[in-house]
Protein backbone atom coordinates (compact mmCIF):
# COMPACT_ATOMS: atom_id res chain seq x y z
CA UNK A 1 0.00 0.00 0.00
CA UNK A 2 1.09 3.58 -0.62
CA UNK A 3 1.48 5.95 2.37
CA UNK A 4 -1.58 7.95 1.27
CA UNK A 5 -3.78 4.86 1.28
CA UNK A 6 -3.75 4.30 -2.48
CA UNK A 7 -3.07 0.80 -3.71
CA UNK A 8 0.47 0.16 -4.84
CA UNK A 9 0.57 -1.03 -8.42
CA UNK A 10 3.06 -3.84 -8.92
CA UNK A 11 5.09 -3.32 -12.07
CA UNK A 12 4.96 -6.07 -14.64
CA UNK A 13 8.42 -7.58 -14.81
CA UNK A 14 7.80 -8.59 -18.40
CA UNK A 15 8.10 -11.95 -20.13
CA UNK A 16 10.85 -14.37 -19.18
CA UNK A 17 13.45 -15.50 -21.69
CA UNK A 18 11.45 -18.55 -22.74
CA UNK A 19 8.43 -16.41 -23.50
CA UNK A 20 10.51 -13.91 -25.47
CA UNK A 21 12.03 -16.69 -27.56
CA UNK A 22 8.60 -18.20 -28.17
CA UNK A 23 7.32 -14.79 -29.32
CA UNK A 24 10.28 -14.46 -31.68
CA UNK A 25 9.09 -17.50 -33.64
CA UNK A 26 6.32 -15.36 -35.14
CA UNK A 27 7.98 -11.96 -34.61
CA UNK A 28 11.74 -12.39 -35.24
CA UNK A 29 12.48 -8.84 -34.06
CA UNK A 30 11.44 -9.90 -30.54
CA UNK A 31 14.68 -11.88 -30.24
CA UNK A 32 16.51 -8.58 -29.88
CA UNK A 33 15.34 -8.58 -26.25
CA UNK A 34 17.46 -11.68 -25.61
CA UNK A 35 20.49 -9.82 -26.96
CA UNK A 36 19.72 -6.78 -24.83
CA UNK A 37 19.42 -8.90 -21.69
CA UNK A 38 22.50 -11.09 -22.08
CA UNK A 39 24.99 -9.61 -24.57
CA UNK A 40 27.03 -7.75 -21.95
CA UNK A 41 27.46 -10.87 -19.79
CA UNK A 42 28.40 -13.03 -22.77
CA UNK A 43 30.82 -10.38 -24.08
CA UNK A 44 32.64 -10.36 -20.74
CA UNK A 45 32.99 -14.14 -20.84
CA UNK A 46 34.26 -14.13 -24.43
CA UNK A 47 36.78 -11.34 -23.78
CA UNK A 48 38.20 -13.36 -20.91
CA UNK A 49 38.44 -16.47 -23.06
CA UNK A 50 39.73 -15.17 -26.40
CA UNK A 51 40.64 -11.50 -25.90
CA UNK A 52 38.86 -8.34 -26.98
CA UNK A 53 39.98 -8.54 -30.62
CA UNK A 54 38.14 -11.80 -31.29
CA UNK A 55 35.31 -11.53 -28.78
CA UNK A 56 33.13 -9.19 -30.82
CA UNK A 57 32.98 -11.56 -33.78
CA UNK A 58 32.26 -14.55 -31.56
CA UNK A 59 29.53 -12.63 -29.75
CA UNK A 60 27.79 -12.05 -33.06
CA UNK A 61 28.13 -15.76 -33.85
CA UNK A 62 26.62 -16.72 -30.49
CA UNK A 63 23.45 -14.75 -31.10
CA UNK A 64 23.26 -15.71 -34.77
CA UNK A 65 23.40 -19.39 -33.85
CA UNK A 66 20.94 -18.86 -31.00
CA UNK A 67 18.52 -17.06 -33.31
CA UNK A 68 18.72 -19.80 -35.92
CA UNK A 69 18.18 -22.48 -33.25
CA UNK A 70 15.46 -20.67 -31.31
CA UNK A 71 12.75 -23.06 -32.54
CA UNK A 72 14.52 -25.84 -30.61
CA UNK A 73 14.65 -23.91 -27.33
CA UNK A 74 12.99 -25.77 -24.47
CA UNK A 75 10.07 -23.72 -23.12
CA UNK A 76 10.65 -24.90 -19.54
CA UNK A 77 14.00 -23.08 -19.45
CA UNK A 78 12.96 -19.63 -18.28
CA UNK A 79 16.56 -18.34 -18.18
CA UNK A 80 18.45 -18.46 -21.49
CA UNK A 81 21.91 -17.86 -19.98
CA UNK A 82 22.98 -21.53 -19.68
CA UNK A 83 21.90 -22.11 -23.29
CA UNK A 84 23.87 -19.08 -24.48
CA UNK A 85 26.91 -20.06 -22.40
CA UNK A 86 26.77 -23.50 -24.00
CA UNK A 87 26.86 -22.00 -27.49
CA UNK A 88 29.66 -19.67 -26.41
CA UNK A 89 31.75 -22.45 -24.90
CA UNK A 90 31.49 -24.51 -28.08
CA UNK A 91 32.58 -21.55 -30.19
CA UNK A 92 35.48 -20.82 -27.86
CA UNK A 93 36.72 -24.39 -28.01
CA UNK A 94 36.50 -24.38 -31.80
CA UNK A 95 38.25 -21.01 -31.93
CA UNK A 96 41.11 -22.16 -29.74
CA UNK A 97 41.84 -25.13 -31.97
CA UNK A 98 43.18 -22.73 -34.60
CA UNK A 99 46.91 -22.40 -35.17
CA UNK A 100 48.74 -20.70 -32.29
CA UNK A 101 45.49 -19.67 -30.56
CA UNK A 102 46.37 -21.58 -27.41
CA UNK A 103 49.72 -19.83 -26.90
CA UNK A 104 48.39 -16.37 -27.67
CA UNK A 105 45.46 -16.78 -25.30
CA UNK A 106 47.79 -17.91 -22.52
CA UNK A 107 50.13 -14.95 -23.11
CA UNK A 108 47.22 -12.50 -22.86
CA UNK A 109 45.91 -14.22 -19.75
CA UNK A 110 49.30 -14.18 -18.01
CA UNK A 111 50.34 -10.66 -18.99
CA UNK A 112 47.08 -8.90 -18.04
CA UNK A 113 45.66 -10.57 -14.93
CA UNK A 114 44.32 -7.26 -13.65
CA UNK A 115 42.12 -6.69 -16.72
CA UNK A 116 39.51 -9.08 -15.32
CA UNK A 117 38.67 -10.38 -11.89
CA UNK A 118 41.91 -12.23 -10.94
CA UNK A 119 41.28 -15.94 -11.20
CA UNK A 120 43.80 -16.66 -8.46
CA UNK A 121 41.47 -15.01 -5.94
CA UNK A 122 39.08 -17.88 -6.60
CA UNK A 123 41.44 -20.80 -7.01
CA UNK A 124 44.60 -20.17 -5.00
CA UNK A 125 44.68 -18.47 -1.62
CA UNK A 126 47.45 -15.88 -1.43
CA UNK A 127 48.78 -16.57 -4.94
CA UNK A 128 50.41 -13.15 -5.38
CA UNK A 129 53.98 -13.81 -6.56
CA UNK A 130 54.30 -13.55 -10.33
CA UNK A 131 56.18 -16.84 -10.69
CA UNK A 132 53.42 -18.74 -8.89
CA UNK A 133 50.78 -16.93 -10.94
CA UNK A 134 52.48 -18.04 -14.15
CA UNK A 135 52.53 -21.62 -12.91
CA UNK A 136 48.79 -21.51 -12.24
CA UNK A 137 48.20 -20.09 -15.72
CA UNK A 138 50.29 -22.84 -17.30
CA UNK A 139 48.55 -25.53 -15.24
CA UNK A 140 45.11 -24.26 -16.26
CA UNK A 141 46.11 -23.99 -19.90
CA UNK A 142 47.29 -27.60 -19.88
CA UNK A 143 43.91 -28.83 -18.68
CA UNK A 144 41.74 -30.62 -21.24
CA UNK A 145 39.50 -28.05 -22.92
CA UNK A 146 36.39 -29.69 -21.44
CA UNK A 147 37.78 -29.21 -17.90
CA UNK A 148 38.80 -25.61 -18.59
CA UNK A 149 35.31 -24.69 -19.79
CA UNK A 150 33.75 -26.11 -16.64
CA UNK A 151 36.27 -24.22 -14.51
CA UNK A 152 35.70 -20.88 -16.21
CA UNK A 153 31.91 -21.17 -16.18
CA UNK A 154 32.05 -21.94 -12.46
CA UNK A 155 34.82 -19.63 -11.24
CA UNK A 156 34.31 -16.68 -13.58
CA UNK A 157 30.67 -16.80 -14.54
CA UNK A 158 29.50 -18.21 -11.18
CA UNK A 159 27.11 -20.69 -12.75
CA UNK A 160 25.79 -23.45 -10.53
CA UNK A 161 26.59 -27.11 -11.21
CA UNK A 162 23.12 -27.54 -12.71
CA UNK A 163 23.52 -24.51 -14.99
CA UNK A 164 26.93 -25.72 -16.20
CA UNK A 165 25.46 -29.14 -16.88
CA UNK A 166 22.72 -27.54 -18.94
CA UNK A 167 25.15 -25.25 -20.78
CA UNK A 168 27.52 -28.05 -21.77
CA UNK A 169 24.87 -30.77 -22.08
CA UNK A 170 26.55 -33.06 -19.56
CA UNK A 171 25.36 -34.69 -16.29
CA UNK A 172 25.77 -32.76 -13.05
CA UNK A 173 28.01 -35.58 -11.80
CA UNK A 174 30.36 -34.95 -14.71
CA UNK A 175 30.55 -31.27 -13.79
CA UNK A 176 31.45 -32.25 -10.24
CA UNK A 177 34.13 -34.75 -11.32
CA UNK A 178 35.74 -32.28 -13.74
CA UNK A 179 35.96 -29.60 -11.06
CA UNK A 180 37.45 -32.15 -8.69
CA UNK A 181 40.12 -32.95 -11.29
CA UNK A 182 40.92 -29.24 -11.59
CA UNK A 183 41.23 -28.92 -7.82
CA UNK A 184 43.59 -31.91 -7.77
CA UNK A 185 45.81 -30.33 -10.46
CA UNK A 186 45.98 -27.03 -8.59
CA UNK A 187 46.71 -28.70 -5.27
CA UNK A 188 49.69 -30.38 -6.86
CA UNK A 189 51.35 -27.01 -7.50
CA UNK A 190 54.18 -26.61 -5.02
CA UNK A 191 55.15 -23.30 -3.50
CA UNK A 192 58.71 -21.83 -3.51
CA UNK A 193 59.71 -23.87 -0.47
CA UNK A 194 58.05 -27.03 -1.68
CA UNK A 195 54.82 -26.45 0.19
CA UNK A 196 51.53 -27.18 -1.52
CA UNK A 197 49.38 -24.02 -1.68
CA UNK A 198 46.11 -24.05 0.16
CA UNK A 199 43.41 -24.32 -2.50
CA UNK A 200 40.00 -23.21 -1.24
CA UNK A 201 36.77 -24.41 -2.78
CA UNK A 202 36.51 -23.06 -6.31
CA UNK A 203 33.91 -20.39 -6.65
CA UNK A 204 33.83 -19.54 -2.95
CA UNK A 205 31.41 -16.69 -2.72
CA UNK A 206 30.23 -17.43 -6.26
CA UNK A 207 28.20 -20.18 -7.85
CA UNK A 208 26.56 -22.83 -5.71
CA UNK A 209 26.55 -26.55 -6.45
CA UNK A 210 22.79 -26.81 -6.78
Amino acid sequence: MRSNGEELTVEDEGPNDSEVIAASLTDPSAFGEIYDRHARTLARYLIRRVGADDAEGLLGDVFRIAFEARHRYRPDRVDARPWLYGISANLVMRHRRGAARRERATARFASRPSSVEPLEERVVDGMSASDRWRRVVVAIDRLPSRDREVLFLFAWEQLSYAEIAEALDIPVGTVRSRLNRVRTVLRELEGPAGEVPDIPTLGAGGGSPA
